[in-house]
């Protein structure tokens, strides 16, 4: 039997949450499985939002409020814990960069922007200063750092798989300093080669179709069912409709097919960095 784990509620407003939840279920007598009994929830996603790692949504905090006779405190509070895990992130993307976490993979195709995921510093802020225009250095810095932390899942050597195809154009036109682009293009080269990552290049004069004008990004999970994401600068949208996945996905297969294969997309990654170190830019 494993043993119990203790939960920290001074560590966060999700963990607070999560231990005032334990606490009532506790109290109640009942286990993760009766408590998510008659929902469209089960014990893996009550306990995950018990350690603070998932939010609750607002559905499940209403039938846990029936169950428990809180009087509505789970879904009163439930608001309070969904601004808590945004954080620096956009609403909209919020819900995804959690997800994340919890992937056994990813897989994007990057038209306009290198992902957020492989995003040095100073890519990152090039992006956020065109986009937010107006943001203090203070919330730039919140974001940076957001950005910068979503990528520490890459120090898990197995889980998740990444896969990404990006747009030539990413790697030859650079929107910032020629030295900082090739250090961005080192940092994706190095996480390649470190065989935490794969990517590959889709050349110019690849096929041009309308799909190709939307990012995409696909993740599945061990306990929930796949899902696609789009955005744009200012939105975005999930889509988790079984059907709709599987078109876009042949969509993604489409642009993988014809895209250069890893090890030519590596030496490519890894050319362009050079020639912007040495002041080479080529079209």
């Amino acid at each position: 039997m494993a043993a119990r784990k203790e939960i920290d509620g001074s560590a966060s407003v999700p963990q607070f949450y999560g231990k005032e939840l334990r606490f009532k279920r506790e109290e109640a007598g009942l286990t993760l499985e009766r408590l998510v009994g008659g929902s469209f929830y089960g014990p893996t996603y009550l306990s995950e939002i018990e350690h603070g790692k998932r939010r609750m949504p607002l559905d499940l905090a209403q039938h846990v409020d029936r169950v428990l006779g809180t009087d509505g405190f789970f879904q009163r509070r439930c608001e309070d814990v969904r601004k808590a895990k945004q954080g620096a992130h956009a609403a909209y993307f919020a819900a995804i960069a959690e997800a994340e976490k919890r992937a056994l993979t990813i897989e994007e195709w990057c038209n306009v922007l290198i992902p957020g995921l492989l995003q040095t510093a100073a890519y990152a802020k090039a992006v956020i200063h065109s986009t937010h225009p107006r943001d203090t250095a203070e919330e730039v810095l919140a974001k940076i750092e957001a950005r910068l932390k979503r990528a520490e899942l890459f120090e898990n050597p197995k889980k998740p798989e990444y896969w990404v195809i990006l747009h030539e154009s990413l790697v030859r036109n650079s929107t910032i300093p020629a030295v900082e682009m090739a250090e961005q293009l080192d940092h994706i080269a190095a996480l390649v080669r470190r065989r935490r990552v794969a990517v590959q290049i889709l050349p110019w004069d690849g096929p041009t179709r309308p799909f190709m004008q939307l990012p995409l990004l696909f993740m599945e999970f061990a306990d929930a069912p796949p899902l696609m994401y789009t955005e744009g600068p200012y939105h975005g949208q999930t889509v988790d409709d079984p059907s709709l996945v599987k078109q876009y996905r042949k969509a993604y297969d489409q642009l993988r097919a014809a895209a250069l294969p890893p090890e030519a997309s590596l030496a490519l990654l890894e050319e362009a960095a050079e020639d912007y170190r040495h002041g080479q830019q080529r079209p």
